[in-house]
């Protein structure tokens, strides 16, 4: 994982109570002796214990969100020892706590995973674009690992409804804007009967991410084309995964994208070598074994839904549950992504 930083204020650990679970729980930790905090990420909370007798990660959900699939901590600790078991690059979950008197939240405990993860516009000098082409290639080739996950495991068969999947997220999200909505967008809501109108049939059902980015990715430091792990399961559920690839090509910025939607910063996929956004879902489409199909829905899909997302954290953030300054222009950032899945819609 990438260098962390001191803990936000007011997303401070009880480090006595802490220390007190983890003595019960994995006592060959020995003692919490510093917390730090890992920047990345709007959502759940992730941070860095250093205890004598090692490294591991801590994940908790936000200040002010006591409920949601999303910030469930337990579910997202079986996730990982489902993916652990199929030998699908993730961290391993070593334990989990339901008691939220401990910390003030449900919270579970990971194996840390050392390597290299993407963020912001820039890549590292070593990334030429022959190294980005192959990095798009394992991108794409472990999502496809991840969707082999079905509901045949009583694990992933249990996370979710698949039929009627489609309805159920644009109604979901569109429900979720108008419960987060902090100022007018009318392009949120054309988008949104956009997307109610034109539903494509199902495709399936399987395990789904629903935030699959390069951001979320550790990459080996000697073979940086490797993917050693799978990060932010927070919003995995069963469902169709070809929405899943929709919500993967809303985060893929182009080189040909307006510049505004660009300084988004949602990742390094412009530089020259990654794929377009064509030739991603083209190759997941071929590795998956599935027949060609236009891509416009499901890319606007996932450009409302990353919307919706920043809406929900923008509220909060407007209502004061987040002192995190990076939210403050995730209002604009709602705008930009409605714009973009307009165009898309209409193109």
């Amino acid at each position: 994982m990438t260098d962390t930083q001191p803990v936000r204020e007011g997303e401070e650990l009880p480090l006595d109570a802490l220390n007190a679970w983890v003595a019960d729980a994995i006592p060959s930790l020995g003692r919490v002796t510093q917390v730090s905090q890992f920047p990345g990420g709007f959502s759940n909370l992730t941070y860095l214990l250093t205890c004598t007798q090692g490294e591991v990660v801590l994940r908790r959900p936000p200040h002010g969100v006591a409920t949601g699939r999303a910030h469930d901590m337990p579910r997202e600790a079986r996730i990982l020892s489902v993916l652990e078991l199929r030998k699908v690059a993730a961290p391993r979950a070593l334990a989990t706590c339901e008691d939220a008197s401990v910390i003030g939240a449900p919270f579970y405990l990971m194996e840390r995973v050392n390597g290299l993860i993407l963020r912001g516009p820039k890549a590292p000098p070593n990334f030429t674009p022959g190294l980005l082409g192959k990095l798009s290639a394992s991108f794409v080739d472990t999502l496809v690992a991840i969707h082999g996950a079905t509901p045949s495991d009583p694990v992933i068969g249990g996370l979710g409804r698949p039929l009627g999947y489609v309805g159920r997220q644009v109604e979901g999200w569109t429900q979720r804007y108008a419960a987060s909505r902090t100022d007018d967008v009318p392009a949120m809501e054309q988008l949104a009967s956009w997307l109610a109108a034109r539903q494509p049939s199902e495709s399936g059902a399987c395990l789904v991410h629903n935030d699959y980015k390069y951001d979320n990715l550790v990459l080996s430091p000697t073979q940086p084309d490797r993917i050693v792990a799978v990060l932010d399961w927070e919003m995995a559920t069963l469902g169709d995964p070809l929405l899943d690839v929709g919500t993967t090509l809303g985060y893929w910025v182009e080189a040909g994208d307006p510049p505004a939607f660009r300084s988004l910063g949602l990742g390094i996929t412009a530089l020259p070598g990654n794929y377009t956004r064509s030739e991603l879902w083209a190759r997941y489409l071929e590795k998956a074994g599935r027949s060609m199909r236009p891509s416009a829905w499901y890319h606007a899909f996932g450009l409302f839904k990353i919307a919706v997302i920043a809406q929900q954290i923008f509220a909060r953030y407007k209502k004061g549950q987040t002192t995190d300054e990076r939210f403050a222009r995730l209002g604009d950032a709602v705008r930009l992504l409605a714009e973009m899945g307009g165009k898309t819609a209409s193109g």
